[in-house]
């Protein structure tokens, strides 16, 4: 429950909407309790058939017999009775001074003490019953004389009194929902922003698809068991305990029978909300399982018509949803058997209470297996009145019976929500560190080092230095560290060993917002976003005007086809360009990457997807853009080594040879093979 704890805290700064709900809850419990105190009345009214005027006094009238006796019928009241046995006191005290101290009279001594005890208990009881009768003659004495209007107002104020509940318990469910839903907004955001901060590597460690689950059906199912928390484990709590005081009033002794199987079932709770948790953390590995499955077919959903796999992905979501239903119906009957057994042992709880009861109205008696359970003999309406209020305690009780098991699914799902929340990004954003402004930008790598996996190298002691304006190609086989090597200058991971420094500074002690400001990027697989062109181009520059976006777009020969869509600039492109071709699509990229003008420029197989004519009209713009900046370019193709100032060749991560094309043919190896290779293909 720890992680759910912190989850509250996200309540916090709303506290002022919880406090209001709690005090909500306090009057919706005590109007509800108010509600069952209408059965003694309604019950006089209907058995007796007198106004409630008469009932109140021939109580009254009971209650003062019972202390001053019955002059009549030659009974002793209460208070005479204490008189007597004062005197008795007193005269075995005057005894003992006489006699001296005495076995028989200290017995004697001793049980006229216990005997004064129940009597001054039972006089202060009654002294208090005919205060309360008192107060209620005031008030009765205002009501109609005749009963049935007596009783039609009393169920009239019986509803408004419903009525005002409800308004109360409303006011409370919204205050509760608001401060559950603005909590999950602060988690949410806080989630995301630090999900986003996470390290490239880090994002295909843990997978996008389980990231998804975790800000969806993680949070609701945390936001559900916050809201079981600040609503019913407050408000039905608070109609137990009122019942409870009403119930004591009548008989203490008869309610704590009642709540003697309380213990039982918390433990019984306990164990069932360890089971749920365990249930509903299996439950969420299933969900990211499903979400895995879905966002992997529609991705691929190409690929998936092509080779005819639908009835495998279709297998594979039916295996998937087919555990989640496993998983799921564990913790449906889990929640659902709590339900039923807290009843069980409410009905027990009650029925046991209520025989106690029926025994000693039966009977006459005071006493249950030799433990006093009332003062005087106890009344049929009074019994009646003490087993609508047990039973009255066993709706808010059985409603709390799915409390415990909700909040073990809300700390198991903040427990998920948490692991991911407290991961810190490997490459530290350095916001205190020397900020690199644009100018005439060398990059150097000193001895680097890398790998994804431990004993995995991906670069080993790379050492280059690329001069301010120099255009380099990298070349090499698929695997050989191309992408890896230009994705450590923007710092999507730092290396394991050496450093690479931009004139000068070591990036890792740069500022990291500073440094990807000067980048601009380029790669094989297009990243676009749903939403316009201009949007799209305009995405590492919010302030672009429209006439630079424009110009960008021409440099990058996109200007013609997007005025020819219906909308130019404002055409949507649908989910991940859906609506582009796959040359469009890179030319937007490119567009993108221009606007921003970065000092360093990184493309990676940019023009994968160019037909000829395009690729030499993109070559003629790029020789324009590269000027006065530092560019780094992964190809396989030699039409576009023609752009390089120098050719990088890698091999199985480490530099075989740096020059131009022709020093190169004539002196490496890896070179050539890689260009015969490119040769045969444009053969074929």
């Amino acid at each position: 429950m720890k992680n759910f704890a912190r989850a509250l805290r996200y309540a916090w700064p709303y506290r002022g909407r919880l406090i209001l709900s709690f005090l909500c809850a306090i009057l919706a419990a005590n109007l509800w309790s108010l509600c069952f105190t209408s059965i003694t009345p309604v019950l006089a009214i209907v058995t007796t058939r007198q106004s409630l005027q008469d009932w109140i006094d021939e109580q009254i009238a009971e209650t003062k017999k019972l202390i001053d006796g019955d002059q009549k019928k030659n009974e002793l009241g209460l208070a005479k009775e204490l008189d007597r046995a004062n005197e008795i006191e007193n005269r075995l005290v005057a005894k003992i001074a006489r006699e001296g101290p005495n076995e028989e009279i200290e017995h004697q001594r001793r049980d006229n003490s216990r005997l004064l005890t129940r009597l001054e208990d039972k006089l202060s009881d009654a002294r208090s019953d005919i205060y309360r009768q008192q107060l209620a003659r005031k008030f009765i004495y205002r009501l109609p004389k005749d009963p049935f209007q007596t009783l039609a107002l009393l169920l009239g104020v019986l509803t408004a009194v419903v009525a005002v509940k409800g308004v109360f318990e409303f006011f409370q469910d919204s205050l509760v929902g608001s401060v559950v839903n603005l909590s999950l907004f602060d988690l949410r955001n806080r989630f995301f922003r630090n999900a986003i901060h996470l390290d490239v590597n880090q994002f295909s460690e843990q997978g996008s698809s389980e990231l998804m689950a975790r800000f969806t059906n993680d949070t609701e199912l945390l936001g559900q068991g916050t809201k079981t928390l600040f609503g019913k484990l407050v408000g039905e709590p608070l109609k137990a305990i009122c019942l409870v005081v009403l119930a004591c009033f009548i008989s203490w002794q008869l309610t704590v029978m009642f709540l003697v199987l309380v213990p039982v079932a918390l433990f019984i709770l306990n164990k069932l909300g360890r089971a749920m948790k365990r249930a509903t953390r299996r439950l969420l590995e299933r969900m990211s399982s499903i979400y895995k499955i879905l966002q992997e077919t529609f991705q691929g959903i190409r690929v998936v018509k092509a080779f005819t796999m639908e009835p495998r992905e279709r297998q594979r979501f039916c295996n998937a949803t087919k555990e989640y239903y496993r998983k799921a119906m564990l913790v449906v009957n889990i929640d659902a058997f709590a339900s039923p057994i807290i009843e069980t042992f409410g009905v027990a709880a009650v029925v046991g209470a209520l025989l106690a009861g029926a025994y000693l109205v039966i009977t006459g008696h005071t006493h249950l297996f030799g433990i006093r359970m009332t003062d005087q003999p106890l009344k049929a309406p009074a019994l009646l009145q003490l087993y609508a209020l047990l039973g009255a305690i066993a709706d808010p009780v059985r409603k709390l019976s799915s409390v415990y098991t909700r909040l073990q699914s809300g700390a198991a799902a903040a427990d998920r929500i948490f692991a991911c929340l407290d991961r810190q990004p490997r490459v530290k954003a350095n916001s205190e560190g020397p900020r690199l402004a644009r100018h005439q930008s060398h990059i150097e790598y000193r001895d680097v080092c890398f790998s994804y996996e431990p004993g995995r190298p991906i670069l080993t002691n790379v050492h280059l230095r690329i001069p301010f304006g120099e255009t380099v190609a990298i070349v090499g086989h698929n695997g050989s560290g191309k992408t890896t090597l230009v994705g450590l200058i923007p710092r999507f991971y730092d290396a394991d060993h050496g450093s690479i420094l931009i004139d000068d500074v070591d990036i890792r002690n740069a500022n990291l917002r500073s440094l990807r400001q000067q980048v601009g990027l380029v790669t094989q697989e297009t990243i676009l976003f749903d939403d316009t062109i201009f949007k799209n181009i305009a995405y590492g520059n919010r302030r672009a005007r429209r006439e630079e976006v424009e110009a960008a777009a021409k440099k990058a020969f996109a200007h013609e086809f997007i005025l020819k869509l219906e909308k130019g600039y404002d055409s949507s492109i649908g989910e991940a360009g859906s609506k582009l071709s796959g040359g469009q699509k890179q030319r937007i990229a490119l567009a993108r990457a221009i606007l921003r003008d970065p000092a360093i420029l990184i493309l990676d197989e940019f023009t994968s997807q160019y037909d000829a004519e395009s690729e030499e009209k993109i070559h003629q713009a790029l020789k324009e853009f590269m000027r006065g900046r530092t560019t780094l370019v992964i190809t396989h193709r030699l039409n576009t080594l023609e752009v390089a100032n120098r050719i990088v060749v890698l091999e199985a991560g480490r530099i075989a040879a740096v020059g131009t094309h022709r020093e190169l043919m004539a002196a490496c190896l890896p070179y050539q093979r890689l260009h015969e290779a490119q040769f045969r293909r444009l053969c074929a």
